[in-house]
This record gives C-alpha cells, sequence and structure tokens, in this order.
C-alpha cells in the first residue's frame, strides 16, 4: 500500500516544506499538500511519486530561483493533482523523459513555455488550466494526451508539438495567443480533435513539415491570420471543422501538401468542443471501478447494487454520447432510498456521490446529511432560508434527506411549514438540478405518501431503490465486519450463536438491521470486560480481541 506523507508547515507531526516530503519519500509514495503557498524549487529525479493538493485549487508553488523551472521532473513517474504552480523566467513544470500526470493543475511563465516536455516523456494532461505565459505548452520530441485543457493569454504560440513529438489535443481551450494557437512541424501522425481556437494573432492551426495530422471536429474562429494553414510535403485529413470568421481563406493548403479536408455538412449535430465541453473527458474511470468495487464489497444490498450500476452505466454513455455530439435526454440524479433504518442507505449514498464526482457529472463528492429540522423554519420566510442555505452547503454534491417523510408531518402546536418546505424542495431540486443530487430516504410506506404531498415532487426522481432487510446470515456477517474493523475476533462457534439469536428478534418497523448488530457487539465488548476483569491476572492479546459465547449470553440478558 503505497505511503502517504503530509505536508504543512503549520500541522505538528507534517513535513514543513514538499521538498522534505520528496527527501523522505519512498517509491509510490502520495505527498498530500496543505492549502498555502510554497516558495520552492522542486526536483524530482528518477523518483515514482505523487503530488497531490489535499484541497484541489489551493496550494500554490512559486520557485525562488528566476532562472529554473518551479518544477522539475528528470525521468521520474510523477503524478500532479490540483496544484497552482508559477514561474518567472523559466517553466512552471519541466518534464524530460519519464512518464508524467498532470490533472486539474494550473500554470503560468513569465518568460517561457508554462509546460514543457522532451526526451522521450509520456505526458497525460487533463483539466489543466495555463494563462499568462510566453508559451502554454511545448511537446518536443515526447508523447503527450492532452485533454480537456485550456491555454489563454500567451504571448507567443499558445501550443507547440514539434521535432519527433506525437502528441493527441482533445477538447482543449486555445484562446488569446499572440501568434498561432496550434502550431506542428515534424511531428508525424499527431490528432487535433474537437478543440476551440480563437483569438490569435496569426493563424488558428499551422502545419508545417512533413506533419501528417488528423483535424477533427476543431472550430476555428476569431483569428487574424487564416484559421488553418499547412505547408508543402504535409498530409493528413481536416474533418468536418468549423471556420469562421478567420482571414482569408479560412483554409490555407500550399502546393505540394497532401492534405485531405472532409466535410460532412449533413451531420444532425455539431459535437461540443472545447475544454467545457469534454463531457467523458472529465471522467475518472480508475475511480469509477474503485467505487464500484467498493459497492460490491458491500454486505447484501443485490438489488440495489445492480440499479445504481444501471444508472452509473446509463450516465457514461450519455456522457460518451455528448462528447460525440449525439443527442441525449434529460436524466435526473435524484433518487429515493426506500426502506428500514440500517440498511446501507447512507453508505450507498455516499458512494454514489462519489461516482458522479468521478463522471464529471458533479464537480466534488460533498455529502451533506439534513433532516426536518434543518429545513424547517419557525415563521414565515424561514423554510425558504433554510432550505436555500442547505443547498447552498451541498452544491456540487449530494444532500441527503433522511426521514424525508417527516417534511409531511405536522409537529403540532400551530403553524407547520413542512409543506412549505417541500414545495421550496422541488424548486430548488429543479433550478439546480445540475448542480446536486438529492436522495430522499425513509420507511417504504411513509415515503410513498411524502412523494404524493406535491404534484410535481415524484417526477423529480429518477428513480425508487429499495432497501431490504438482512437476513440472520448477513447480519452475522455485519457483526464480523464490525468486530474486525473495531479490532475483535468472533469467538468458537459464537457465529452460529449470533445467527440463532438474529433468526429469532422481532422484526417489527424500529428494527434496526445494522444498527441493531452494532449495538449488540456494543453491549458485548462490555461483558467482555467484566469477564477480563474478573480473570485474577492480566489478559493475555487474544484475550483482549475475543469475544465469547460467553459474552453473548451475558449482553442479551440486558
Amino acid at each position: 500500500m503505497a505511503r502517504t506523507l503530509f505536508v504543512s508547515p503549520e500541522q505538528r507531526g507534517a513535513l514543513p516544506t514538499i521538498r522534505d516530503a520528496l527527501d523522505a519519500a519512498d517509491s509510490g509514495a502520495i505527498i498530500s499538500i496543505a492549502p498555502g503557498e510554497y516558495d520552492e524549487q522542486i526536483t524530482i529525479r528518477g523518483q515514482q511519486v505523487v503530488l497531490a493538493a489535499r484541497e484541489p485549487g489551493t496550494v500554490t508553488i512559486t520557485s525562488p530561483l528566476r532562472d529554473q523551472p518551479t518544477v522539475s521532473v528528470t525521468d521520474g513517474t510523477v503524478e500532479f493533482s490540483g496544484l497552482a504552480v508559477h514561474s518567472t523566467a523559466d517553466s512552471a513544470i519541466r518534464i524530460v523523459g519519464g512518464k508524467a500526470k498532470i490533472v486539474d493543475c494550473s500554470a503560468s511563465a513569465g518568460f517561457a513555455a508554462a509546460i514543457s516536455v522532451a526526451r522521450g516523456a509520456d505526458v497525460e494532461l487533463r483539466g489543466v488550466e495555463v494563462t499568462s505565459a510566453q508559451y502554454g505548452l511545448i511537446i518536443e520530441n515526447a508523447d503527450g494526451m492532452v485533454e480537456s485543457c485550456a491555454f489563454r493569454d500567451t504571448v507567443d504560440d499558445a501550443v507547440i508539438v514539434r521535432l519527433g513529438a506525437r502528441a493527441t489535443l482533445r477538447h482543449c481551450t486555445v484562446e488569446g495567443s499572440g501568434f498561432r494557437g496550434i502550431y506542428m512541424y515534424q511531428a508525424g501522425n499527431s490528432s487535433i480533435e474537437r478543440c476551440d481556437i480563437s483569438r490569435t494573432g496569426d493563424a488558428g492551426i499551422a502545419v508545417a513539415d512533413q506533419t501528417s495530422p488528423n483535424i477533427v471536429e476543431c472550430w476555428v474562429h476569431d483569428t487574424q491570420g487564416a484559421g488553418i494553414t499547412v505547408g508543402r510535403g504535409c498530409g493528413g485529413v481536416i474533418e468536418d471543422c468549423r471556420v469562421e470568421n478567420t482571414a482569408p481563406p479560412g483554409v490555407l493548403i500550399d502546393d505540394g501538401a497532401r492534405t485531405q479536408v472532409r466535410r460532412n455538412d449533413s451531420a444532425i449535430a455539431k459535437p461540443p468542443v472545447g475544454a467545457q465541453a469534454s463531457g467523458s473527458a472529465q471522467q475518472d474511470q480508475e475511480q469509477i471501478d474503485t467505487l464500484l468495487a467498493e459497492l460490491d464489497g458491500m454486505i447484501g444490498l443485490t438489488g440495489v447494487k445492480a440499479e445504481v450500476r444501471a444508472l452509473i452505466d446509463e450516465i457514461q454513455v450519455n456522457e460518451w454520447r455528448r462528447s460525440e455530439g449525439l443527442s441525449v435526454s434529460t436524466v435526473s440524479n435524484h433518487l429515493v432510498f426506500t426502506g428500514a433504518p440500517g440498511t446501507g442507505k447512507t453508505t450507498v449514498a455516499r458512494v454514489y456521490g462519489k461516482l458522479l464526482q468521478a463522471l464529471g457529472i458533479l464537480p466534488n463528492g460533498r455529502f451533506k446529511e439534513v433532516s426536518r429540522r434543518d429545513l424547517v423554519g419557525q415563521y414565515i420566510g424561514h423554510t425558504a432560508e433554510k432550505a436555500a442555505s442547505a443547498f447552498d452547503e451541498a452544491r456540487g454534491g449530494v444532500l441527503f434527506i433522511d426521514e424525508a417523510y417527516t417534511l409531511s408531518r405536522s409537529s403540532g402546536g400551530g403553524a407547520d411549514f413542512g409543506q412549505e418546505a417541500i414545495d421550496t424542495l422541488v424548486k430548488l431540486m429543479e433550478d439546480h438540478r445540475d448542480e446536486v443530487a438529492v436522495i430522499v430516504a425513509g420507511y417504504t410506506e411513509e415515503m410513498r405518501q411524502f412523494l404524493d404531498t406535491n404534484p410535481g415532487l415524484a417526477s423529480r426522481f429518477a428513480k425508487t431503490l429499495e432497501f431490504e432487510n438482512y437476513t440472520p446470515e448477513q447480519l452475522v456477517q455485519i457483526s464480523g465486519h464490525i468486530a474486525g474493523s473495531d479490532d475483535y475476533l468472533l469467538g468458537e462457534d459464537l457465529d452460529v450463536a449470533l445467527l440463532e439469536w438474529f433468526a429469532q428478534i422481532e422484526r417489527d418497523q424500529n428494527f434496526g438491521n445494522a444498527r441493531e448488530a452494532r449495538k449488540l457487539l456494543e453491549r458485548m465488548r462490555k461483558s467482555q470486560s467484566t469477564r477480563l476483569r474478573g480473570l485474577g491476572r492480566r489478559p493475555t492479546r487474544e484475550d483482549l480481541r475475543t469475544l465469547t459465547l460467553d459474552d453473548l449470553l451475558d449482553a442479551v440478558r440486558e
């Protein structure tokens, strides 16, 4: 398992600088950096390491050495996440050899390329924002995948791919460059796909010197030079591109170029272009797989797992369709969870929120749990204010309303604003449908009645997921899992006794499922403590860890 090192000048026990963490890092280490400004020059040679902001966008790194890159990587295997890197006279980030992944970072450089990649390196840039640099990105004699990135306000060319480089730029935005937007020479079979290039001082895209790129479904507009220029000896394809408001001609192909220009004017939909329209490019497949594995690892809930997987599959495919310019029907991310307490509703809601974040549907995995008292006010106007505040706190994530049916019940004794909360909820769910996923939860029958309290309420939710009671066998498994997580073991034959106990206890509406298992184990631990105190000797490590049949019998007598 990868070791995590914490960097914070303020936190006791953490390392004070990023360089200290790099010195202490072993292979594969994750360096988690607290919010703040770090005046450091970072050099990484041959290391395998991850540098990640603890809170994305809150970590700024600026080198005190004007004539050196702020972050320099040579023959390493690195990942940077959520960092802002700035420099003055040299590059903000320089990658020479090795492999690098740069995700959700920003970079700027006064008199150099904000990001430079060279000498056989293999880099992946996703969600990177480059502003105010001499050049935005230079890839030379290296491989690059550049997705959902933005290059703005560069003095010279925004992106240069050259001298044996092979790169794919997909769903990128290039605007405000002083010279060319994207310049390729001796770049082989590189690609520019669904990019938005505008406000360049010269050509939007310039291809030269034996380069044969695929330029597909791009939008080049508002350029002082031609939209796309291709030099003698170049090949490749320009396919289904929009070239508008540029110097004439929009597409300039020199004599001796082999480039093919293809147009599909009958296309029903024009694919969205640029970093903001990337859709599936923002999906984190590794995180999606991890979260689905976590879901699958939960005990029971077979039907719920299948329903969540079906929802995620539909969302993911819709994002892929959207990125290809295909029609996509509107899908609500709001859900209803019904069932008894202790059946995993809150846990599944948290995982669902993180899945929506990994799919790029919601910007963060924030989880805000509220109940009636957090939404219902005590005087006219107070309820709308409280509901709006709850939505604002959940913005970008999940708002989980437990026992939501209580909103439709009068608290007795005077005016009740529960119905106002429901009506406000309906409006907010529509107004913020792309910002917050609302999950309402509660007992099955009560939730049916709740959904009938407002004509538009039920239609706001995509699906109702029914959480069934756990079987006795599953409750034994849950007991073992809870015990293990607290460093306890179930003693010999205890699982058989637990099975008998869970099989015979009454399962009325107040039955707590996993909560019953947890409460029983808490009582068993108390019984164990009394038993061990009476041994007349210091208990062994095994004694301290093991819960026995006697502990269960004593606990159920309470």
